[in-house]
């Protein structure tokens, strides 16, 4: 629980109304309690909100609720997520210590509050920093390092040699420090290229379930600090991912593909090898992106291959016409009869 005043510090808003009432959660205007925080964008959502049973509401500048007090920030939607950082952190994976049917090997190096859940692995030669949380049916592979208040939740495998930053987060069933898909075919056979290079995370870095990032052939695998992943998304050998930048769902990056900063990839996207993404380009949905191929910043792309945005719908337009004007051109023909 905490004050609407205590909030709104934290989260550089402004307090029009009664600073003392309490905020114990975050909900929607339909579902709110009294204690709930809500929030409102724009204008549209005014009645929503005027007719929640929560006291306190966040809010733009300009927009007045009567009976309810006001928390004032130029982007609401923002505050509201900082506030849910502080009313909902996220639950525990594991108990501070190390659970009785867990195996860590001798010589493991492990910080203050340490939590290892059941059933975990942790090989020799790791070290975990303060206030990790491994969860149950976890692997960490022998040599790997983890960062300060990492969180691995269930079935999460890091593979030997991994790094990973200070507050990484690895949801369920995450594979970081797998082989790459490197071969070399002859004499009758596909060859694995050596795989002996490492993944390394940076700080503040989430990736969703079942994604997989492979760690480098010869080198590394590198994904920059602050940057967010989400499900199902595949991070082949030697990709560098620079710091900021967002994957959605079902993306796929082939080997030694380069990403820059604050870069947002959509979901189903499909990055070929040697691809260079500067940074700040946006990809859509599904966008493709031929080997070899730079993707510079600005206009967003979309399409496959990916082009500017405006030009593939201007072809996606041509062509939803295709069949329309070639009935005209039959007709046409059919109209000036057999040619001479």
């Amino acid at each position: 629980m905490i004050t609407a005043g205590e909030l709104a510090a934290r989260v550089n808003a402004e307090v029009v109304g009664d600073p003392q009432i309490p905020i114990a959660g975050l909900a929607s205007p339909e579902r709110a309690r009294e204690t709930d925080l809500i929030f409102v964008e724009a204008a549209k959502h005014l009645s929503r909100a005027a007719a929640s049973a929560a006291r306190c509401v966040l809010a733009p500048a300009g927009i007045e609720f009567a009976g309810k007090t006001v928390l004032r920030a130029a982007k609401p939607k923002l505050a509201f997520a900082q506030a849910g950082a502080i009313l909902h952190p996220p639950p525990r994976v594991a108990a501070v210590g190390v659970h009785a049917t867990a195996v860590v090997a001798a010589g493991v190096r492990t910080g203050r509050d340490v939590a290892i859940g059941p059933y975990a692995v942790v090989d020799e030669g790791v070290e975990i920093g303060d206030g990790c949380q491994i969860g149950p049916f976890c692997s960490v592979g022998r040599g790997a390092m983890l960062g300060p208040g990492c969180m691995l939740y269930p079935h999460v495998v890091v593979y030997p040699g991994v790094r990973l930053g200070r507050g990484v987060v690895l949801h369920a069933g995450v594979v970081v420090g797998g082989d790459g898909f490197g071969l070399v075919s002859g004499e009758g056979k596909h060859w694995k290229f050596p795989q002996i290079g490492r993944a390394e995370i940076g700080d503040d870095v989430e990736i969703g379930c079942n994604s997989c990032v492979d760690r480098g052939a010869l080198d590394e695998t590198r994904i920059g600090a602050g940057t967010k992943i989400d499900n199902l998304v595949q991070v082949g050998h030697n990709v560098h991912i620079g710091d900021g930048t967002l994957i959605a769902a079902q993306a796929g990056l082939a080997g030694s593909a380069t990403v820059g900063k604050q870069v947002v990839i959509g979901g189903q996207v499909g990055i070929a090898d040697y691809v260079r993404i500067d940074d700040g380009a946006i990809l859509g949905a599904q966008a493709g992106v031929p080997s070899g191929k730079r993707i510079m910043a600005g206009e967003p792309v979309w399409g496959t291959p990916a082009r500017p945005i405006r030009k593939y719908l201007e072809q996606l337009a041509w062509l939803g016409r295709l069949s329309e004007v070639g009935e005209k051109l039959i007709r046409s023909a059919n109209a000036s009869g057999p040619s001479d």
